[in-house]
């Protein structure tokens, strides 16, 4: 039986025996979490790696290449055997790394290299390691599994889709096998009674919506109006509840951890049900209708975090507009919100940037991963205005059942880690909402990534032309050349660009999600053209093919900077990887969001000199997008801790976890 405590030892978390195990949420203090943030950032939330623990797994490299495949299993279960009583001791962790590699070797015929054995030690340690692209965070991730499951826990890898938790699960199959250890992967579409055996398994692959909505249905069915501390004791009395899905959450490897953890943390996940929309079809075309025909400054404003405002003078035009219509834009209250609502629509959200429409269904695209999301729907009736906005089916209203936010559900797993390759920046808000510290891990071999000067055009359409002219003059080179945007749109706009040039060229984006895998491993091919948005979580090496290597290697072109500086270092990190030569460099426009929205004085300013043939200065171009980002990141930041205090409030208000009274 797997002892929790020994596992938590050290960690100051008190559970007891049971079949559900989980952590009572969280229960730090405002002060103690930002205390937690600001010393993480003074560290730069990156810990020193450990050469000593790799030089003594490699010392017991050699003593095992005796051993029979009977002989691994056995020193396996003898070494975590006392892991059960004991916990993660760093004086035992080498012997169990050592015939993990070694097992690794000859089921997967790939050897764990030094680094790995870094990132895996931090993964039992409870932190994120920070790898770069390439550097085989799949294969590091397998010491951990195997050792963690060996003591007796079940082990959920966290992947960012179904492709990747199925890909990566085959992989490494062998490997789990050679321990008997079972394999599970749990997928969308999935019926219930197969998702229950799945997660019987030992090692469980998983993406991070399923794992969570499925955790949700738990709270349903377990009961969720208990607090959290009553019903954790009540499943340590009991054997596992026929009716739960999961086994509990005893330890999760997030892959892509920054992306999961940070960057899909903005909204909470919700369990709704669609009831009959009581406003009607009609009431939403006439909001779109009247706000059509009101004017920016004039009549509304529109706020950095996509909040519109009717003006005083906007309200007034809203009142003769809506005055020979139904009932309910008699209440002012309702005008205000409708509108608002109609005007958020039609201005802060575009089609092809934040959603995509497909078979008449507005579907939403995540615009850190460039994925549609075709489960998820915007509340409170933007939803419906969007509809109306591009003439679908109005959709009905959402009753919620269930909701919990990523930071609350995974602050719940007894042991939480993780890897990315971009970290560090986001390091001080890891610390603070998870506790979890960050670990620089190197690279295996040196890197050979070349960074060009940046450009920076004055208009979009000059910046396309200059991309298309770079991306044939380097495909002509006998190189590929990815090209990275940040919409579906301008994805579009730059392959109609190429199609008119007679370039023959890939498009990666949300409407052809299905094949990306395919379309990024062929990526690294001579004179490849690959467009794609955000590559953020892609989870698909571009390997390159041996005259390409010579040539120069992949060059990747980013277009337009994000409002987070760690996926642009994610689509640069596509290029120069596991010591490959590489190229990168971005050709970018003013008129872009990251400047207009950010920092709209300076873009207005620098314009002319632009316009002239140059900006004044590569350093102040630098510092520009360097604010501009901080700006945006630091917006972002304070969306994702106002929903996790807003979440807690809403926990504390009901006294349960996980069910609305709505």
């Amino acid at each position: 039986m797997f002892d929790v405590r020994a596992l938590l030892v050290g960690r100051g978390i008190e559970v007891g025996d049971g079949a559900y195990f989980e952590r009572i949420d969280p229960s730090a203090s405002a002060i103690e979490e930002r205390l937690r943030g600001i010393l993480a950032r003074f560290s730069l939330g990156r810990a020193k790696p450990s050469s000593r623990f790799v030089r003594r797994v490699n010392a017991l490299e050699e003593g095992l290449w005796a051993q029979n495949d009977d002989g691994l299993r056995q020193e396996m279960r003898s070494v975590t055997a006392q892991m059960r009583r004991e916990g993660f001791r760093d004086d035992l962790l080498p012997a169990a790394f050592a015939i993990v590699r070694e097992a690794a070797r000859r089921t997967l015929g790939m050897r764990h290299h030094d680094v790995q054995l870094l990132a895996g030690y931090a993964l039992l340690k409870g932190k994120v390691a920070e790898m770069a692209t390439g550097e085989g965070k799949t294969l590091a991730a397998t010491l951990g599994v195997c050792t963690a499951v060996a003591t007796g826990a079940s082990v959920h890898v966290v992947t960012v889709n179904d492709y990747l938790a199925e890909r990566d699960a085959g992989q490494n199959a062998p490997l789990f096998q050679f321990f008997g250890q079972t394999l599970g992967v749990v997928k969308q579409g999935m019926p219930v009674e197969e998702r229950r055996t799945q997660y019987e398994s030992d090692v469980v692959y998983v993406s991070n919506k399923e794992l969570a909505f499925d955790y949700l249905k738990d709270i349903i069915a377990l009961g969720g109006t208990v607090t959290a501390q009553v019903k954790l004791r009540r499943l340590q009395r009991s054997s596992r509840p026929a009716t739960s899905i999961l086994r509990g959450l005893h330890v999760a490897i997030v892959d892509e951890a920054d992306s999961v953890l940070i960057d899909e943390a903005r909204t909470p996940l919700i369990i709704s049900e669609t009831l009959p929309d009581d406003l009607g079809e009609a009431v939403y075309r006439q909001a779109i209708s009247i706000a059509q025909g009101l004017r920016q400054q004039a009549d509304f404003a529109i706020a950095k975090d996509r909040d519109v405002w009717l003006t005083e003078a906007g309200a007034s035009n809203v009142l003769g507009l809506s005055v020979n219509l139904g009932n309910i834009w008699k209440s002012a209250l309702w005008r205000k919100e409708l509108v608002q609502k109609a005007l958020s629509a039609l201005h802060a959200f575009h089609r092809d940037r934040h959603y995509i429409v497909v078979d008449d269904k507005v579907q939403i695209v995540d615009e850190f991963t460039g994925r549609v999301m075709p489960d998820r729907t915007w509340e409170r009736g933007l939803h419906q205005m969007i509809e109306a906005k591009e003439g679908c089916e109005i959709s009905g209203q959402r009753k919620t059942l269930a909701q919990i936010t990523y930071q609350r559900f995974f602050g719940r797993y007894l042991l939480l880690a993780g890897m990315t390759g971009t970290a560090k920046e986001v390091a001080p808000e890891l610390k603070r909402v998870y506790d979890l510290s960050v670990v620089g891990i190197p690279t295996h071999k040196p890197r050979r990534r070349i960074r060009l000067a940046d450009r920076l055009l004055g208009t979009s359409v000059v910046r396309w032309k200059e991309v298309a002219h770079r991306v044939v003059e380097i495909a002509g080179q006998g190189r590929p050349v990815l090209i990275g945007t940040r919409s579906v749109e301008a994805s579009e706009a730059l392959s109609r660009l190429l199609e008119e040039q007679g370039v023959p060229h890939s498009v990666l984006n949300a409407r052809q999600d299905r094949e990306e895998a395919e379309t990024i491993a062929d990526a690294g091919q001579a004179g490849r053209i690959t467009v794609a948005t955000n590559m953020a979580g892609r989870g698909t090496d571009i390997k390159l093919s041996p005259e390409v290597a010579e040539r120069g290697g992949l060059h990747v072109i980013l277009t337009e900077f994000h409002e987070s500086s760690r996926i642009d270092r994610q689509l640069f990190g596509r290029s120069a990887r596991q010591g490959d030569p590489g190229t990168v460099e971005a050709i970018i426009s003013m008129e872009d969001e990251i400047f207009s929205r950010y920092v709209p004085i300076l873009s207005r300013i620098s314009r002319p000199y632009l316009l002239k043939g140059g900006f004044p200065s590569r350093l102040l171009l630098k510092g520009l997008v360097a604010y501009a980002q901080h700006k945006a990141e630091r917006n972002n930041r304070r969306i994702r801790l106002d929903s996790l205090q807003r979440d807690r409030k809403w926990l504390s208000a009901l006294g349960f976890v996980g069910v609305s009274r709505k």
